[in-house]
């Protein structure tokens, strides 16, 4: 058992068959299909030499089968990833330098190294900072970035940056040194590409193709773009027309070594290896619980940090760049009927196959070609009507969402996330520091109650019942303070404030002291203060606190009892069931709750 929590392929491997073992096989290779071309391109845009993004297809994927937890999962690189990449290490070299690749490489091992750290200590709790508005905005802005720094391949110009800003002014500053040719087949592939996506399945269906068979040859479009323009590259010798090629990638496996062990390189890269750590795992596991509900199957979010983290420590020692799981690689490789990790495995023995046969034609593969296909691939990143909807719910999860958009496609990546995270928390700061709270009433006739502002409801002169929608902290201490003192205020009569804790689910040390402070200042007014529906682990932390021994009034098992011991007393002296009776009368009751 110790070894399948470490190692799930022990697990899942022995009841492994030749059902599954063809399943495995064919998803393999409609995802191969998918990767090759998608590898070379995220090398390409980040910034890194086209036979990496093959390294980071092959090592990698096998060792993500062997520690992961996800059967459709598609491990390798990703577009976000890649463009966080070039961001990170644009900073310590020229990209394509020996410098730039071997930061490269470190800033893979260093992920990994985060992940398993993570994922040994069982932290994945923490990724829950990054919120969804915060990733949503993140991403989108990401696409845009992805995209606009792809046009300078289809234009076949020279520009670089950071932000639009930067992007957009080199571009349109280079715009006489267009290469007509270059546009020509970056426009060429983009069309066709974006015509197989949404118009071909529905084409070939129709004229009696199954749709197996459509789907195969829709997700092999972008293979068949890179085969025709590189045919028509060399056929053509459009190197001499000023067209860019990919030019001559190595061939053979990479070779297995330590990346640069120099300590001020790891330190510098460390914040950046931590963001595209959190990233990717965050735009992995939601791929991967996304899949995995609808075949009713489940995967180990700390699991999957060790087993992200292995795969990113061996992109690192292999030659390959940071990686995580693809959304459309994922997808496709779920609908291909991938049951197991395994077909990662062997999509990495067809990289590695491609790799050792394919390269030499490679060197002819125009790049407009490449950027056309990151273009195409990034369109599904980008939801700007997300904006709308978010905005339309929650105003503050849209203000973190446009500020971590807007930051990171006029600034940086880095900073976009840092400043959405940051705005994230701050506002959930601000939210529960300023809990909703409500005076409740009895629905006559019934034992319910709800906000007397809403409904028509039973009250008393001398008790007050106010409900805390929210558990109590050292942010929110001073407000629960202030408004039950500003409730005895209102109401000279009250003998009685009970306070209803449906909601509360923890009350830390500043909020015991201002619940001490309540009690003190209620106690000198001549009213008592009294708790209902406390919950058993609140109430385990409390009952041997001073604040439960001083406490003026009683703690209630439910609302009702309140009503009835507060408001009508003698309707409460009726027979009670033992546990009640105990509830009603003691702070110190060990009852469960």
């Amino acid at each position: 058992m110790s070894i399948e929590r470490w190692v799930p392929l022990f697990g899942w491997l022995r009841s492994y068959n030749r059902k599954l073992l063809s399943r495995d096989a064919l998803a393999a290779i409609i995802v191969t299909l998918m990767l090759v071309p998608q590898a070379l391109a995220y090398a390409l845009l980040a910034g890194l030499p086209p036979e990496m993004g093959l390294y980071a297809s092959m090592l990698p994927l096998v060792l993500y089968a062997i520690f992961g937890t996800s059967a459709s999962l598609a491990v390798g690189p990703v577009a976000v990833a890649a463009l966080m990449t070039a961001s990170a290490l644009s900073n310590f070299a020229s990209p394509g330098s020996p410098e730039y690749i071997g930061a490269a490489l470190v800033l893979a091992a260093l992920s990994g190294l985060i992940l398993i750290a993570m994922g040994v200590l069982r932290l994945g709790f923490l990724v829950n900072f990054l919120s969804h508005p915060v990733i949503s905005g993140f991403i989108t802005a990401s696409g845009i970035l992805i995209a606009i720094s792809q046009l300078r391949h289809i234009l076949g110009v020279e520009a670089s940056g950071h932000n639009i800003i930067d992007l957009m002014g080199a571009l349109l500053s280079q715009w006489q040194q267009v290469n007509i040719t270059t546009l020509l087949i970056g426009l060429g592939v983009w069309s066709f590409l974006l015509v197989c996506r949404k118009r071909l399945n529905t084409w070939l269906t129709a004229i009696g193709v199954s749709a197996s068979i459509a789907g195969l040859i829709v997700k092999a479009a972008p293979i068949s773009a890179v085969i025709a323009t590189t045919l028509l590259a060399w056929g053509l010798n459009l190197e001499q027309r000023g067209v860019a090629l990919v030019g001559a990638v190595p061939s053979g496996l990479p070779a297995l070594a330590l990346p640069n062990l120099e300590q001020s390189l790891w330190l510098s890269l460390l914040p950046a290896a931590l963001l595209i750590s959190l990233v990717g795992f965050v735009e992995s596991v939601s791929v991967a619980q996304t899949l995995a509900a609808k075949r009713r199957q489940r995967i180990d979010p700390n699991q999957e940090l060790i087993a992200l983290g292995m795969a990113n420590l061996g992109a690192g020692i292999s030659g390959g760049s940071p990686v995580s799981g693809g959304f459309s690689r994922s997808v496709v490789n779920f609908e291909a009927g991938a049951a197991t990790p395994l077909a990662g495995a062997f999509t990495a023995l067809g990289i590695m196959l491609s790799t050792l046969l394919l390269t030499d034609l490679l060197a002819f593969l125009p790049t407009a070609t490449l950027a056309a296909t990151i273009i195409v691939a990034v369109g599904t990143l980008i939801d700007l009507p997300a904006v709308k909807r978010t905005w339309q719910y929650s105003r503050s999860d849209g203000l973190a969402m446009v500020a971590t958009l807007l930051l990171t496609l006029l600034h940086s990546v880095e900073l976009g996330i840092i400043s959405g995270v940051v705005l994230s928390l701050g506002l959930h700061l601000y939210r529960t520091s300023q809990p909703h709270s409500a005076v409740i009433g009895r629905v006559p006739g019934t034992e319910h109650f709800r906000n007397v502002k809403r409904h028509q409801v039973e009250t008393d002169e001398n008790v007050a019942m106010l409900r805390i929608d929210e558990s109590l902290y050292f942010a929110n201490a001073r407000y629960l303070e202030d408004t039950v003192m500003a409730l005895a205020a209102r109401s000279p009569s009250l003998k009685h404030i009970v306070l209803t804790c449906q909601a509360v689910n923890a009350i830390d040390a500043s909020a015991l002291e201002s619940l001490e402070a309540i009690n003190a200042r209620l106690n000198d007014s001549g009213a008592k203060l009294h708790l209902a529906e406390v919950k058993g682990p609140v109430m385990d932390r409390l009952q041997h606190t001073d604040f439960c021994r001083e406490l003026t009034g009683q703690v209630f098992f439910t609302t009702f009892d309140a009503w009835q011991a507060l408001a009508h007393p003698a309707e409460a002296n009726s027979p009670l069931l033992p546990t009640q009776r105990e509830e009603t009368t003691s702070c110190n009751s060990d009852t469960p709750r």
